[in-house]
């Protein structure tokens, strides 16, 4: 996904139809004089809809498509005809995508499944024709409801990408590069830190032709949750990640405390990120000897770890096979 197409927010003015008025008719012809009332309903507002599709990847679409107004429901009409609903108006979003009300922040839904559907704004009910009221004691109604009116709010979506891996690391810890190695993505790759600016997707091949989905953030730096760096933006996008894999370079001066620093930017950030499963690569291991490697794991963190190379390709294969365990068990 190129930089400039990937969009995760967006806030959308929505508008349900309103609802169609009831009739008040009262029925004649050349043969009934006085038929009795037989006004139909009003039709129903229609809604605004959200919707999963798996085919999207980012809000790009919505960008521009900052108003949405779904249709009025028509007015009764003679002979107990109810009006036509109104026109509902489905908005298309990636799976992950999270509403909430932008005047209280609260949750109105999540999409995470395809094709499934959730109403973020409900259509006005239409007004009930005159014959719902006709009665022994009231047999010539000449009134009818009026049809709800509309409801207007304003949303903002979020999209949190769901993927089975989320790396995380300080920059230039090697994301990018494995994500690269190890599926057909093709994020940007520099020697400068940063380089990833917005979530790349990686679809992993493994053994007998299964797969998982690799998912590589813009870097992490001691201070994210107070807002340096590039902040906690992109953080939201490992909140739905099952694994999340550590990336810390074989030559960092303190590989312990690195990890450390970026599990309390986690835990700052969404406390509940540390219960997911951790594993740890000790990545850029073409630069170090099988001795120091060996010395380096007295003083690792207690969570399952691989020394990898995505140049020469030392290492990726018993990652694989680590993170799959982490994803199965």
């Amino acid at each position: 996904m190129a930089s400039t197409n990937f969009i995760d927010y967006v806030k959308i003015f929505c508008r349900s139809g309103a609802g169609g008025k009831g009739s008040a008719h009262l029925h004649r012809d050349k043969m009934t004089a006085k038929g009795g009332p037989d006004g139909g309903d009003g039709g129903r507002g229609g809604h605004v809809i959200l919707k999963g599709n798996r085919n999207y990847w980012t809000l790009i679409h919505l960008k521009y498509q900052r108003h949405v107004f779904a249709g009025d429901g028509e007015g009764g009409s003679e002979a107990r005809c109810s009006g036509a609903d109104g026109e509902d108006k489905i908005i298309d979003v990636p799976l992950g995508t999270v509403a909430r009300d932008a005047e209280t922040g609260e949750m109105i839904c999540e999409i995470t499944e395809d094709n499934s559907e959730e109403v973020l704004v409900k259509g006005g009910r239409g007004g009930l024709g005159n014959w719902n009221f006709k009665s022994a004691t009231n047999q010539t109604p000449r009134y009818a409801q009026p049809g709800e009116p509309r409801v207007e709010r304003t949303v903002i979506l979020e999209l949190k990408v769901l993927a089975d891996v989320g790396l995380v690391g300080f920059p230039n810890a090697g994301k990018s590069t494995l994500l690269s190695v190890v599926s057909a993505a093709k994020p940007e790759i520099a020697n400068y830190p940063f380089t990833t600016l917005v979530p790349n997707l990686g679809i992993v091949t493994y053994r007998d032709n299964q797969s998982f989905v690799m998912a590589d953030i813009p870097g992490i730096i001691e201070g994210a949750h107070l807002g340096k760096g590039l902040g906690i933006r992109f953080l939201r996008h490992i909140e739905r990640n099952s694994v999340l894999l550590f990336m810390i370079p074989v030559d960092s001066p303190d590989i312990h405390q690195e990890y450390k620093i970026l599990l309390n930017e986690l835990k700052e950030y969404n406390p509940e990120l540390l219960d997911k499963k951790r594993v740890l690569a000790i990545t850029k291991c073409d630069c170090a000897d099988t001795e120091l490697m060996t010395e380096m794991e007295s003083d690792l963190p207690d969570i399952p770890y691989v020394f990898i190379s995505s140049v020469t390709g030392e290492g990726i294969t018993a990652l694989k096979d680590e993170l799959w365990k982490a994803l199965n068990n």
